[in-house]
């Protein structure tokens, strides 16, 4: 047999973790890596935290899985946190982000089409914008322009119009009479750690009102305290109507969700929507415990102290490097050095020359997502393994 027993998707490298111990990763024969990646901003209170570990092991004690058909007590808690601490007046929970994202594109064609006598069956499309990626899925990679992700999937599922990313009149030049909204990254993760500019976000907010369309926001990889606010638009003054989060949510335990407005959620009636494992208690104990920790004022005030400490002193390290480094963007600690060479061939040269992980994203950029509960230490180790990294970096030998 040559395939290998784990499905061969992913480009594994031969970095194998056995063990985290705080902001580090452990592998099995004992090296210590920096995790400036945090799973790719999914472990937001890094490795082995207390409070989590301890919710997690007391809830597998008692109950991990129980059908949707019954009460759920935990469901209920983690629904009303966030239901408290944002603009979402109820809540639907999925197992990852793409299935959130999925369930967000349900909702907001529901909210046109199971509307009663007043349902309209001809709004079912959604505007998205270029670079974004929304999850692996057929909807999802469906919703994204970016052709690399549908080689050998086609076809394409109908019901998306792709526009220019924070251009917000070719946003408004595609609305017609079957759209049912827009679906838009407030800072896109996967497309080089942009965030759109104020004027798009709020202007999309307002023809979705003049038109009665659903604004989507997804914040699989923003949301969740990474930018310094529990959820990114709040940076732009703006509430959507619906919107997806997952990733950091459950601080490691797969987990995800829909967020939306009453009037939203209209079309999500009985029978519409459901999963088997969505909002298992165990997740739910997770993600109580990851709210518990990151939804006050003093946790996310930390975290835009933090992100603005290193986005200052990463402005000032990329001086030294002009062949290597262009500018910093992002917010809080969602931070991504946009590189003026490829960034892959870095952060590989940084993971197997100096124990630093990071990712990768595109438009050359190299993604800064470290545990949202680093500390001083952890920074300094940070920029003492970059610096070394892009001392001793080959542009030569790397072309």
């Amino acid at each position: 047999m040559s395939i290998s027993p784990l499905m061969p998707v992913y480009p594994r490298c031969g970095v194998r973790p056995v063990r985290g111990d705080h902001c580090h990763l452990i592998d099995e024969d004992g090296t210590r890596y920096l995790d400036f990646a945090s799973g790719i901003a999914v472990n937001l209170l890094g490795h082995s935290h207390p409070g989590l570990t301890k919710a997690v092991q007391e809830q597998a004690e008692t109950l991990m899985h129980v059908s949707n058909l019954y009460g759920s007590p935990q469901g209920e808690k983690l629904a009303q946190q966030l239901v408290d601490n944002t603009f979402a007046d109820t809540v639907f929970f999925t197992n990852s982000g793409a299935e959130a994202v999925e369930g967000a594109i349900k909702a907001a064609r529901a909210y046109h089409q199971n509307a009663g006598d007043a349902g309209d069956a001809e709004r079912f499309e959604l505007i998205t914008f270029t670079n974004a990626f929304h999850g692996r899925t057929m909807a999802t990679i469906s919703a994204s322009n970016q052709t690399k992700m549908h080689q050998g999937f086609s076809p394409m599922l109908n019901g998306f119009k792709y526009c220019e990313f924070d251009d917000l009149e070719a946003a408004k030049a595609l609305i017609g009479p079957h759209t049912a909204g827009f679906l838009v990254e407030p800072i896109q993760g996967e497309g080089g750690i942009r965030p759109a500019s104020e004027g798009f976000i709020k202007g999309l907010r307002a023809l979705a009102d003049e038109h009665d369309l659903m604004l989507v926001l997804d914040e699989v990889q923003c949301g969740v305290a990474r930018t310094g606010k529990l959820y990114a638009h709040e940076h732009y003054g703006i509430e959507p109507d619906i919107l997806a989060t997952a990733k950091g949510l459950g601080g490691g335990f797969p987990i995800g969700a829909v967020l939306a407005t009453e009037k939203a959620a209209r079309g999500m009636t009985f029978g519409t929507h459901g999963s088997t494992y969505g909002g298992n208690p165990l997740a739910m104990a997770a993600g109580s415990a990851v709210m518990d920790a990151v939804a006050n004022q003093d946790f996310l005030a930390e975290v835009s102290e933090k992100g603005e400490r290193i986005r200052a002193r990463l402005e000032q390290f990329i001086g030294n490097y002009p062949d290597l480094f262009e500018l910093v963007r992002g917010k809080g600690l969602m931070l991504g050095i946009r590189m003026k060479v490829e960034s892959r061939p870095f952060f590989v040269h940084l993971r197997d020359n100096h124990q630093l992980l990071m990712v990768a994203a595109g438009d050359q950029t190299l993604r800064v997502l470290p545990p949202l509960v680093i500390g001083d230490a952890e920074i300094d180790e940070f920029f003492d393994k970059l610096s070394a990294g892009a001392a001793s970096y080959s542009i030569e030998e790397a072309a």
